[in-house]
Formats: C-alpha cells, structure tokens, sequence
C-alpha cells in the first residue's frame, strides 16, 4: 500500500489536542507503508480505515533527531526518517500500526506517554539521555498502564558509567540494547509477542 497523506485530507491526525505524525519520510510526505493512525485506527493513503490492528507508539528522546550525522561510530548512519520509515514497514507486517514520534523535551514524552493510555497496545521508548536522569518519564509510564519496551541504539553497559543506571527498566517488559538501528525491528518483533 504505496501513496500519500495529505493535509488536505478530511481526517485530522490528532488525539486529545496532541498532533500525531506517521511515521514517514517527510512530515507531510509519504508514509513508508502509505498508512497513517487516528485515533487507534489506521488509515490508508486512500483514507481508508483498517481494523484489527494494534497500535504501537515509537517515542525518540533527545538529540535522536541528529542520527546519521550524531557521532554515527557509536550510533550508526541510519537517520531518524530511515529508521521511522522501517518502523512503519515491519510494523506493517506484523500487523502493527506504528506512530513514531521524537522530541528533545522531557514535558513533551511525558505528554505523549500519558495521551497513549487507552489508545495504544504497547510504547516502545528510545529515551535517550532522559533513561539516566528523568523521573518524570517512568512516572507517566506507570500511569499510561501500556507495556512498554526500553531501547537503546548503543550498549549503554559499556558505555561511562553514568549510563548503566536506567529509571525505566524496573517498569519496562524488556531493554533492547546495542544492535543499531535494527534494534527497532527487533523491539517490534517483542511487542508483536507481547501482545498476541
């Protein structure tokens, strides 16, 4: 299901006064799998709404915007527009409808995470450096009740050691660490099985 979303469209992608982006290429370019989510449902290029499948927010934390250009020795080459793009096609084939989202505020995920409670089946969060130092985060993580998975590009345990501690991982089912950007996919993979 190749083709575009447009603004001109009559379905406003929003939830509660919170814009939702698909994940695709550009911001109102086109979607990778030609699919956008509105509320807990997905909607094809055509405007068509698909059921039955379940819907998984990709939260990006700080400085994830800059992947691809960010130190890619530690962090790969992969950008974050070809990361959501992968997003939206494995999801796709798993029968996932996937929202990718990144943000350098802390208010803003936490906003996020809170807005997904009784919309999404499952988050899969990319923190970044808020892992080691938000409360805030973990907190609305409780609150949404949504099972989440922990991810990490790199492999925060050999990494300084103000790294190693995460205030996520006591809440989250599982943390995906140090496989790149192919971590994603395999996050996906996690997240199919936890909600079958």
């Amino acid at each position: 299901m190749q083709g575009s979303w447009h603004t001109q469209s009559s379905i406003r992608l929003a939830f509660d006064g919170i814009s939702h982006r698909p994940c695709c290429r550009g911001r109102y370019g086109d979607c990778a799998a030609g699919t956008a989510w509105y509320k807990g449902s997905t909607i094809t290029s055509g405007g068509s709404v698909l059921s039955g499948q379940k819907n998984v927010l990709v939260l990006n934390g700080p400085n994830l915007n800059m992947l691809g250009t960010r130190e890619p020795e530690i962090y790969g080459s992969a950008t974050l527009a070809d990361i959501e793009a992968a997003c939206a096609e494995h999801g796709a084939a798993l029968g996932l409808a996937v929202t990718c989202q990144q943000s350098n505020l802390e208010g803003e995920l936490v906003t996020w995470i809170q807005a997904a409670r009784g919309v999404q089946a499952g988050i899969i969060l990319n923190a970044g450096a808020y892992t080691h130092t938000s409360v805030a985060i973990p907190d609305a993580l409780a609150a949404a009740e949504v099972p989440f998975i922990e991810l990490h590009l790199s492999n925060i345990f050999a990494r300084e050691e103000f790294r190693h501690h995460s205030w996520l991982s006591p809440l989250a089912k599982g943390m995906i660490c140090g496989f790149g950007a192919k971590g994603y996919s395999l996050a996906l993979d996690a997240m199919a099985d936890i909600l079958d």
